[in-house]
């Protein structure tokens, strides 16, 4: 466990007293019994990952006319409990939570005699944890709740712990031995044994009943038509390309598509390669900025744009019942995959992490082809970060949608040449949590009228958010995967295993 100096120490818990719990923030006092906080732990791991308070109390138990500081009762008021709890965070989850980082703060507790606050992060996990005896939790907006055996199901699949695309679907094997089989068959070097033999050593197939059955992954692969062939499972495995006219879809009688949706379709090997393709003629021909008569060229790096449509593919969640939209604006293009980031992989993470294969199946087959596409093996994502740089664009935007229907991830490529003052104002965000405009006056040298069309042209191109619940004369902004994380409350905190604490 690590300390801070008393000042700085000062400064992060005057932030925390002016704080109140979410989703990924959370108070507690130390008392002999760890039941809330264990279950806050296994919370955070199972959610988004959050920030334990351990030693202040909670803002709503504020007595009206108290000082925040008496919120600060420290790890002093039971200091044997606090020991315990540290045993009880290495021995109470089912899988262990194996990352866990402690920070000490000093400070004056409410009696006025010297003590300490301890900051936990959890890190959101790539597994799903239990607490042994006490069930599966997970974290609402600032509570948290036991889940029930559906939605640890439901978690199994969203994190890829567990993949649809290896589960054995109901489909006749005859359907599968196509020309694409026999194109595999050739890069594999599979000779001896029968079609459903070679689908069963590769782990394609399996036995149920009395009958072999497919894998999805296997219908994917091979099959002339997955898609139609899994929409009986309330599946779909096909990609619609949109191209629009202008820089945001308009709904009803009369949508500004350039021209008709493309449902592009077969398998997986021929999707993406008919998918790329046509996305890069697309862009080769250019697009008529709408209303202006003016042609933008597009400029993304082509290993870039394939990149994206692979990982769509082969990351996406084949559960669900929603296709890949390939979305292609005067400005942007857009990759949307049905499913959530897998792992403990999130928005603000993704460019260090790289990716993370949802599918391994699907993944390790597509590279058996004579000509495979481009699977770096998780450094896919990370080059896609390289090249845009390289080639002064703004780098790609990762966001997930969690409030629709269907939860999907959508990766967003600017045809936005990138000014070289956001390189250093992304950094400042990374490690100070955001920024002001009197900030970015200094960063960029321009004056505060300058500074605000900056800052509103970020916000409007989605690069930044202004944080919640500020004024306009204190406005801050961040980077939208950043919202609600209270990255200036985390940074600071080195990883630190719970056996080591």
């Amino acid at each position: 466990m690590i300390d801070l100096t008393p000042a700085q120490a000062a400064e992060r818990i005057a932030a925390l007293l002016a704080t109140t719990e979410s989703r990924t923030l959370d108070f507690k006092r130390i008392s002999s019994k760890h039941g809330r906080i264990i279950e806050t732990v296994c919370a955070f791991a199972n959610s988004e990952g959050g920030l334990l308070v351990i030693g202040m109390g909670d803002a709503k138990d504020l007595k009206p006319g108290t000082k925040p500081a008496s919120r600060l009762f420290g790890i002093e008021e039971n200091p044997e409990g606090f020991d315990d709890l540290r045993r009880h965070a290495m021995q109470r989850f089912a899988p262990s939570i194996e990352r866990l980082h402690w920070l000490r703060l000093p400070c004056e507790l409410h009696d006025g005699k010297l003590g300490h606050i301890v900051l936990l992060r959890v890190e959101k996990s790539e597994r799903v944890h239990s607490v042994v005896g006490d069930g599966t939790w997970t974290r609402m907006d600032a509570s948290n709740r036991e889940m029930n055996a559906a939605e640890i199901a439901d978690l199994y699949y969203r994190r890829g712990v567990r993949s649809a695309a290896s589960e054995s679907v109901p489909v006749a094997l005859e359907l599968l031995e196509t020309d694409t089989w026999k194109r595999f068959v050739a890069g594999r070097g599979l000779k001896s044994g029968s079609f459903a033999e070679q689908l069963q050593r590769i782990g394609l197939a399996s036995k149920v009943g009395a009958e072999i059955q497919p894998t999805r992954a296997a219908v994917l692969l091979f099959a002339d038509e997955p898609g139609s062939l899994l929409a009986a499972y309330d599946t779909r495995a096909d990609i619609r390309l949109m191209v629009y006219d202008g820089k945001t879809p308009l709904h009803g009688a009369t949508p500004n598509l350039k021209k008709s949706a493309k449902t592009i379709r077969g398998p997986l090997i021929d999707q993406i390669d008919l998918a790329v393709k046509t996305v890069l003629d697309e862009l080769a021909r250019g697009l008529t900025l709408a209303g202006s008569g003016f042609r933008t060229r597009h400029v993304y790096p082509e290993r870039v744009v394939k990149e994206a449509i692979v990982n769509a593919v082969i990351h996406r969640d084949y559960r669900l019942n929603r296709d890949i939209f390939i979305r292609i604006f005067d400005d942007r293009i857009e990759v949307e995959s049905p499913g959530a980031f897998p792992g403990s992989i999130t928005p603000a993470n993704i460019s260090r992490a790289g990716s993370r294969a949802r599918n391994p199946l699907i993944a390790q087959n597509l590279r058996e082809f004579p000509v495979a596409p481009n699977i770096d093996a998780g450094e896919g994502v990370k080059m896609m970060f390289a090249e845009m740089l390289a080639a002064k664009l703004y780098p790609p935007q990762y966001a997930q949608n969690s409030d629709a229907e269907v939860e999907t991830v959508t990766v967003t490529l600017l045809n936005l040449e990138r000014p070289s003052v956001w390189d250093e104002v992304s950094d400042w965000i990374d490690r100070n949590g955001s920024i002001a405009n009197a900030e970015l006056c200094r960063i960029a040298g321009v004056e505060t009228l300058k500074a605000s069309k900056m800052l509103g042209t970020w916000v409007e191109q989605g690069l930044l958010e202004p944080l919640p619940d500020r004024g306009k004369r204190n406005m801050a902004y961040t980077k939208p995967s950043q919202v609600g994380e209270q990255p200036s409350l985390l940074s600071g905190l080195e990883e630190n295993n719970g056996n080591n604490t």
